[in-house]
């Protein structure tokens, strides 16, 4: 690259213009903007040798890795992405005259837009997850927003009293490790939780059920006949309605599958979260445990 007070050759050519129609050095200056020594030496460059473009450009020490090297530097990511700068470095040089140093890859990567980031963490995809997507978007790619307002969705939630059991991460300075502010209480078997099953759709939030103890096929029979009955019913007198619940085993048991071709009449059943759910995680449990926090108080009120 050129000095930053490098003339382009249309303001090369804008000086010569300028002098070869009978402007002085002065008057040149003045009308362009530029010094009186750059408009005599534009024009002594032009008159002597003819030269309307600046060199400069080409001065300085050659780059080590051309439009080519970046190329194959950019394949050799996109083979690896968690290569080090080491590793990118000792495979770029293999079978190279001119070796290059891991200083001048890191550079080169900031160059080309590469930067050193922690991935996005995604639930894990089977082949059996991605077909099954790909059967439930093809089975229901021509609903309406009408369509999904008669679903009714589903899912239980469990929420500890006292603290997250997700990583939590706090800023201190090395003296601050142990002032209270910096500190998380503990208690002994984890301070306890408490699970809650929930049901909302477009229409209405449904009711929130604490679950006393584990959510086995006996509890969730008696949560879909005092609850998943009267909602569905209520929302969807028709019965047009669609009922959603992921795949846990006791959404599948025996009792469960026939109570629900019993109601088969009043309601459909929908299989999305087949589609959705990769090792007992649902992605429409992040709507739905928004809903809880939103009823909050209504929970609190249940455990208390």
């Amino acid at each position: 690259m050129g000095k930053k007070g490098d003339l382009s050759d249309f303001e090369r050519g804008m000086v010569v213009g300028a002098r070869r129609a009978g402007l002085s050095i002065s008057e040149t200056a003045d009308l362009l903007g530029f010094s009186r020594t750059t408009i005599s030496r534009v024009y002594r460059e032009w008159s002597e040798k003819e030269k309307i473009s600046s060199e400069r450009q080409f001065c300085g020490r050659k780059c080590l890795v051309d439009a080519r090297g970046q190329r194959r530097m950019a394949r050799l990511v996109r083979a690896d992405r968690k290569a080090t700068v080491t590793q990118i470095t000792t495979r770029y040089n293999q079978g190279r005259q001119k070796s290059i140093s891991e200083r001048t890859v890191r550079r080169t990567l900031r160059q080309m837009g590469y930067s050193s980031r922690r991935p996005h963490r995604v639930p894990l995809l089977s082949a059996k997850n991605r077909k099954l997507r790909l059967q439930f978007a093809q089975a229901h790619r021509n609903w309406t927003i009408e369509d999904w307002k008669n679903v009714a969705w589903s899912d239980e939630s469990r929420f500890l009293l006292r603290h997250s059991d997700g990583r939590v991460r706090i800023w201190h300075q090395q003296h601050e490790s142990m002032d209270p502010s910096c500190l998380v209480s503990m208690v002994q078997a984890g301070g306890g939780g408490v699970m809650v099953w929930g049901i909302f759709s477009w229409h209405s939030l449904g009711p929130l059920v604490p679950i006393e103890h584990r959510c086995n096929a006996t509890a969730y029979l008696s949560i879909v006949a005092d609850h998943v009955h009267p909602f569905m019913t209520t929302m969807y007198p028709t019965s047009d309605g669609y009922f959603q619940q992921d795949n846990a085993p006791c959404h599948k048991a025996g009792i469960i599958s026939d109570w629900f071709l019993e109601h088969d009449n009043e309601f459909t059943m929908v299989d999305i979260d087949k589609c959705v759910v990769v090792k007992g995680q649902s992605y429409i449990r992040l709507v739905f445990c928004l809903l809880l926090f939103i009823s909050h108080d209504y929970m609190r009120k249940k455990i208390q």
